[in-house]
């Protein structure tokens, strides 16, 4: 009976951690890759969700900061996991500088909140990249170490995130097509920083994505 409920839970958990990941590549992507020379990642929509008491003690405009910090934090620490790999010889393509991408945006009068309105293809042209890679993110416990520090200071409170979920997509240059859409939902502790949440992520998606597919961690 035992080894009958250890089983259960066995199968149980394998179900739930399938359905907390979707994965999603074009056929035609592997392909494509390979005439890509240089990417660009834009910062990710973030969402905070804080406690109801939380909520009431901060203004939005100390959220909306927040939230900004926390997308150029995921933003930030994607870059660094694409050059660690880039560095390794093994990562096919070259990946813009975060700081390379805001300036280009900003000399088009393009801003965070404008980012929805342009298409990849455009944003591809504006930047001059062969895909963009642009997601959203929602978590219960900021990571970043912007919106860390703020919300230390406000409430006397830290540590990992408990709930966060990471949905990353890329987008070819030429007609903006979905090339590949990867969502995993993360719970319990994971880390306490941007990094940590990145490593996890691309953890097994870099086994599957065309442009790291060869990488090993």
């Amino acid at each position: 009976m035992k080894k009958i409920i250890a089983l259960s839970l066995s199968i149980s958990f394998c179900l739930m951690s399938l359905a907390q990941t979707n994965f999603y590549e074009d056929p035609r992507f592997p392909a494509i890759s390979k005439t890509h020379q240089i990417i660009a990642i834009l910062p990710f929509d973030a969402t905070v969700t804080l406690r109801p008491k939380q909520m009431k003690d901060i203004s939005p405009e100390q959220l909306e900061r927040m939230e900004l910090s926390e997308g150029e934090g995921i933003q930030g620490a994607m870059h660094s996991w694409f050059l660690k790999r880039k560095k390794r010889g093994s990562l096919q393509v070259n990946v813009q500088s975060p700081s390379v991408t805001k300036a280009k945006l900003l000399k088009k009068g393009i801003t965070r909140e404008m980012l929805p309105a342009y298409e990849p293809a455009e944003l591809c042209q504006i930047l001059g990249v062969d895909a963009i890679i642009s997601g959203t993110f929602e978590t219960n416990k900021p990571m970043s170490q912007g919106a860390a520090i703020a919300l230390s200071v406000l409430f006397g409170v830290g540590g990992a995130t408990e709930k966060a979920i990471v949905n990353m997509s890329i987008y070819e240059g030429k007609k903006g097509e979905l090339m590949c859409s990867y969502m995993k939902n993360l719970n319990g502790s994971i880390g306490t920083s941007s990094e940590d949440l990145i490593n996890v992520l691309m953890r097994k998606a870099s086994r599957r994505i065309a442009y790291t597919k060869n990488i090993t961690d």
